[in-house]
Order: C-alpha cells, then sequence, then structure tokens
C-alpha cells in the first residue's frame, strides 16, 4: 500500500515544490497513458520478487502448474533487506562508477541533439569494454566467495528496487532545473507518467552521463557478476560446475561482453537519443536485467536437469548462431552509419528517404542483413535467449522441470515486439510516407518470409 501511495505522492509532490513555468508539450501517450504507467511501475518490482521466490532451493513451481504457487513462501520484508546486500550493492555500483570516472578510454561524440530540441553534441568516456574486464578481474578474485550473492539474492533484488526508485525520484526531480533538454514525450504534464517514461534526456553529473552508465555497466555487467556466484554457490554445493551452468554463464557472458565491447554503438540507439531517462530505464538496467536475467543461472543451482553433453553442444552452436546473426546485422548497420563506403557495406543497396523532423537526407539499407527483415537484429538477439533457457531442461517432455527459467525469452518476445512497435511508429513520424515505401521493399519485421 506503502508503494502504492509512493508512486503518486512522489512525482506530484516533486512537480508542485518544483514550480516550474514550463508549459506541457503535446504527447501521444505509451504503455497505456498514466494509468498503464502507473500499474507498470507497480508490476515491475512485484514481478520481480516473485521470480526470487518462486525460484529457489526448497520451491520451485513444476513445470506450468500456477496451482503450485499456493505453496510458495510468502515474501517477507526482512528477506528483502539486509546490510550485506546494502553493502554490496551500493559497492558495486560505486566500484563501476570508479572504473568509468578513472580508467583509461576514448572521448567520442554522441548524436547531433537538434532534432531533440538541443545544440550540438554530448561527449562520452568510452571504457566500457575495459570496464568489464577489471570487474571479471576482481570477481575472479573473490573465489567462492561469490556465493554470498546466491545466499543474498532476495535482499539483492529487494535493495536493487530501492535504489532504483530512489534514482528515479533524484531524475525525476532534477529534471526541473533551467536548461534541462526534455524528451519528446517526457513533458506531458501528469507527475506519475512524466516519473515513469522520463521527463529529462540526457541528465548529467558534469561530464558524467548517468543514463549511458546505467544502460551499461552496474546493472548489465552485475548480471554476469550473479551468474559467477550462481556457479560459485553449485560448486560450494556439489563439488563441481554442471555443464548447464558453464553454457549459460558462457552464452550470457558473451552476450554482455559484447555489449561492453560495442559500447559506442549504443549512442545511436533510441535508449539514447530518444527516450527520457526515468522510472522504465532506471529499474530495467538496474534491477530487471540483472534478476530476472539470470534466473536460469539462478535455477540450475539447485535443480539442474543434467542435460548430456551433445545436447548442450546443440544448444551452444544454436546460442552462437543467434549470436552471429544478433552482432552480424547490429555490426553491418553500424559499419554504415560510420562509413557508408566502407567496402564491407559500400555495394548493399539503400533507398533515399529525407528526414521530416531535421529536413536532412539520409539512406535506408534494403539489402543484406537489413534486406531480410526489418528488425533481424532482433532474431537473432531472442534466439540466443532460448538458448540459455534451454539449458534449463525443457518442463513439457520431461518430468521434472519448470517454465519459469523460461520467463526471459517469453518476456523478451513481448518486448522486442513492443521496441519494434515503437520504432516503426517513430520512423512513420520521422520519414512520412517514404517509411511506408520502405516497409513494401522489406516487408517482414523479424522472420524472413514468415513474420
Amino acid at each position: 500500500g506503502l508503494t502504492a501511495a509512493a508512486f503518486v505522492v512522489v512525482p506530484g509532490v516533486i512537480k508542485a515544490a518544483s514550480k516550474s513555468q514550463r508549459q506541457p508539450d503535446k504527447t501521444v501517450y505509451e504503455f497505456g497513458g498514466p494509468v498503464g504507467a502507473y500499474f507498470t511501475m507497480l508490476g515491475m518490482p512485484g514481478t520481480v520478487i516473485f521470480l526470487c521466490y518462486a525460484i529457489g532451493k526448497d520451491f520451485v513451481m513444476s513445470g506450468a502448474d500456477v496451482r503450485a504457487l499456493a505453496r510458495m513462501p510468502v515474501p517477507q520484508l526482512g528477506e528483502l533487506v539486509s546490510a550485506k546486500a546494502a553493502a554490496i550493492c551500493l559497492g558495486w555500483f560505486g566500484f563501476q562508477v570508479l572504473l568509468e570516472r578513472t580508467l583509461p578510454g576514448k572521448v567520442v561524440e554522441g548524436t547531433d541533439l537538434a532534432p531533440a530540441g538541443g545544440q550540438g553534441r554530448l561527449k562520452y568516456n568510452i571504457n566500457g569494454h575495459l570496464a568489464f574486464w577489471t570487474s571479471m578481474g576482481a570477481l575472479v578474485m573473490c573465489g567462492s566467495r561469490l556465493s554470498v550473492l546466491y545466499d543474498e539474492f532476495k535482499a539483492l533484488a529487494g535493495t536493487a528496487c530501492m535504489v532504483s526508485c530512489g534514482l528515479s525520484t533524484y531524475l525525476y526531480a532534477t529534471s526541473f532545473k533551467d536548461g534541462a533538454l526534455l524528451a519528446r514525450g517526457g513533458n506531458s504534464g501528469c507527475p506519475v507518467y512524466d516519473f515513469f517514461i522520463g521527463r529529462e534526456l540526457n541528465p548529467r553529473i558534469g561530464n558524467f552521463d548517468l543514463k549511458e552508465f546505467c544502460e551499461l555497466r552496474p546493472g548489465l555487467i552485475g548480471w554476469v557478476a550473479l551468474n559467477f556466484g550462481m556457479m560459485a554457490k553449485q560448486y560450494k554445493n556439489t563439488g563441481s560446475v554442471s555443464g548447464s551452468m558453464l553454457v549459460v554463464n558462457f552464452l550470457q557472458g558473451l552476450y554482455v561482453w559484447d555489449a561492453l565491447y560495442q559500447e559506442q554503438a549504443i549512442l545511436s540507439t533510441m535508449d539514447i537519443t530518444t527516450d527520457g531517462f526515468g522510472y522504465m530505464l532506471a529499474f530495467g538496467d538496474l534491477a530487471w536485467v540483472p534478476f530476472t536475467y539470470s534466473l536460469q543461472a539462478r535455477y540450475l543451482v539447485d535443480h539442474d536437469p543434467g542435460l548430456s553433453t551433445s545436447l548442450l553442444a546443440s544448444i551452444a552452436c544454436a546460442g552462437l548462431a543467434g549470436y552471429a546473426n544478433f552482432r552480424g546485422a547490429n555490426s553491418q548497420k553500424d559499419k554504415f552509419r560510420q562509413d557508408p563506403l566502407h567496402p564491407s557495406v559500400k555495394d548493399l543497396e539503400t533507398m533515399q528517404v529525407t528526414n521530416q523532423l531535421t529536413g536532412r537526407p539520409t539512406k535506408l539499407l534494403v539489402s543484406g542483413w537489413w534486406g531480410l527483415a526489418r528488425k533481424i537484429n532482433y532474431t537473432g538477439d531472442w534466439l540466443l535467449s532460448w538458448c540459455t533457457s534451454m539449458t534449463c531442461g525443457c518442463p513439457v517432455v520431461a518430468t521434472k522441470g519448470s517454465i519459469l527459467p523460461y520467463f526471459y525469452p517469453i518476456y523478451f518476445a513481448a518486448l522486442l515486439i513492443h521496441r519494434a512497435g515503437r520504432d516503426d511508429h517513430f520512423c512513420t513520424e520521422k520519414y512520412g510516407e517514404a517509411w511506408r515505401e520502405y516497409k513494401k521493399k522489406v516487408p517482414y519485421i523479424f522472420v524472413p518470409y514468415m513474420f
């Protein structure tokens, strides 16, 4: 009840106290508008906590039998908060800030802020790849002590939820400062909706970019840290690490490494160029991703299915195929944006269009990976997520197992479909009739000749 009230009262009090004279912008609501935003804010921490209790040592939902949830332990506040978990969570966040601030890296410019109503380009310190490997070294040095991440998993999740809410409150309050560049759709005038969707486009403390940092560092690398902790716990319990646990750590570690290695590419994504930084991204980055995407590893600590080496090898190969699709498509797009005359992309067929928001001409790829489907990169991303869940066995054909480790690809499908819809709407506004012509040239969204 207190949380439900806080999501209404806190944004309202902040907006009233700001005495802002800026008028609301005309806004096309997403996520069901203010009501949808409110219930999404309630549902996100609720889902994280539910999954913490629905997968554990002494209880796990069998198959897809929702009736079994009646026996699920009732969440206790004392289990969701601990001094040790708070120290780990805040220490990890501070460690990632330290790495971002002190490790060497190249300084690059982001996209032009003019389409968002700003001026010039922001500069970013790109050292995520080095931060990743430094973090891996620190985790390896911890050794078996990482098993504490399994022991404190519920409290760590609870702490991450609170940190996300605290950061969201700070972001909303500081978005009322003079000169803040507001995101399109983030200044509706409705406190609850703006708190959720994100009001300021690129909130910074000095030259420290909060959104770009949170997008890749504490939560994403933290996902790998949690997986390492689950692996350490399994070894502590059994004296060995299972094949399933190794495959999960390998595939998901590869995915996270790729994101940090390709850090500069994120600067042209919708999250950075278009979306404001509010509860939606803050909670997703710091709590949702690390604590729901690590479910497979947590499940395997106590419920490893004992899959054969040949089956695990097949799963790993399928996962690598998904990764190759994901990386190949994204690299082709990024290379074309950086240098259209590069030998690897200069012969690709393109379609000339005009950005109606800026009046500038641009080109859309209609061959190569991007001639197969408009979101072909999502297809590989989704396949990889399925493969990590398959390491936990298939409850449909086995007497033991659970559908819950498949939460990641099931949720991911909904996320990717929603993202594709948002992007289609944005590009329709951006390119007008030319976008409709483009969709005739590339008619498929995810899977060539099917969907």
